[in-house]
């Protein structure tokens, strides 16, 4: 019995998100076209790979990029943007973001020297982290060997 009523809660719960969905689609669509339209209008043009990006996704992932990276108005400069974001993808590792960030870097002024001292931090600090988490270091007697509290 309690599969049945589980089953049935189930169906229940499909049915009802179906029921809005053709409106919640549009919404999605629309929205996409518009944020297309303004990627294309920023850059252009419009980059092939944004045709891959999913309706639902592709306005809060503009959102995000126009306010943290074309914006002039945030608290970290653009080359320093450009080099955490490559140590990060250097580490993920992501090649179209290894070759676009480094890139932007040298666009905004990083020499040769600071890309690769970005990249290096980003190796040291996976390096100790593989250290400290596989030692399984307590975290509390770092913190307090290290002057935290």
């Amino acid at each position: 019995m309690p599969r049945l009523k589980n089953s049935v809660f189930a169906l229940l719960l499909v049915a009802a998100t179906f029921m809005g969905a053709p409106s919640a689609f549009a919404q999605d669509t629309a929205a996409a076209d518009q944020t297309r339209e303004e990627i294309e209008a920023a850059m252009g043009g419009l980059p092939s790979f944004v045709k891959t990006v999913s309706d639902g996704a592709l306005p809060g992932l503009w959102a995000q990029t126009r306010s943290l990276e074309m914006s002039g108005n945030t608290a970290l400069d653009s080359k320093t943007k450009a080099l955490i974001s490559l140590a990060v993808a250097a580490q993920i590792p992501c090649t179209y973001c290894i070759w676009m960030d480094t890139n932007t870097a040298r666009q905004n002024g990083a020499t040769d020297q600071e890309i690769a001292e970005a990249v290096a931090i980003a190796g040291l600090t996976r390096n100790w982290s593989t250290i400290f988490n596989g030692m399984q270091v307590d975290f509390d007697t770092f913190k307090k060997e290290l002057g935290g509290m």
